[in-house]
């Protein structure tokens, strides 16, 4: 279970880590970019996911996941202004989630509570909270990649470098460890 929750946290941080590159790719015009009105641009799925940080962790142990103040549907009205404003809502939300996370114990895992009245133990509301920003994360991603096209740079193995990838992957000795611990 101590692995468990390592590998969450460097999970956490990985996909953080992700969205933070992807930001950092685009101009100002690109994070606002939606290719219709049904479509969320970057800067609302930031928004989006920061609501669902805030009102998730706040109180995680002791607090209903989904707080009575969270006003969900304005989290898909554009108010982010510039991307320092977005990068900056962009860490209050995984401030809330590392606070709530990092303290966690082995012994905590098993323990219940509450999204919406729906029991979870703690190892499924991180689970689904994992999945969840995986999910919003994988969309920025894409999105980054159609305005950049050409010009994106690989955020995992680059395409025709599975190969070398995979040697210098065998050639370290083999060890515990966890796949993000060589990512920068």
């Amino acid at each position: 279970m101590s692995s468990y929750l390592s590998s969450a946290k460097k999970q956490f941080a990985y996909y953080k880590l992700l969205g933070e590159k992807v930001i950092q790719r685009l101009n100002e015009n690109q994070i606002h970019w939606q290719p219709n009105e049904d479509t969320n641009s970057i800067a609302l799925l930031v928004k989006h996911m920061t609501g669902n940080m805030k009102s998730r962790f706040t109180n995680f142990l002791t607090e209903d996941g989904e707080k009575t103040w969270r006003k969900r549907d304005t989290e898909f009205e554009n108010t982010i202004k510039s991307k320092s404003h977005l990068l900056e809502t962009w860490e209050a939300g995984w401030r809330v989630v590392f606070d709530a996370v990092n303290p966690l114990e082995e012994k905590q895992l098993e323990d219940l509570i509450y999204i919406r009245n729906e029991g979870h133990t703690i190892i499924e509301a991180l689970n689904r909270q994992l999945n969840h920003y995986a999910y919003h994360v994988g969309q920025m991603v894409f999105i980054g990649k159609q305005l950049l096209g050409d010009t994106w740079e690989s955020l995992s193995i680059p395409k025709g470098q599975s190969e070398v990838f995979f040697q210098e992957k065998m050639a370290q000795k083999k060890g515990k460890r966890h796949f993000t611990d060589d990512i920068k």
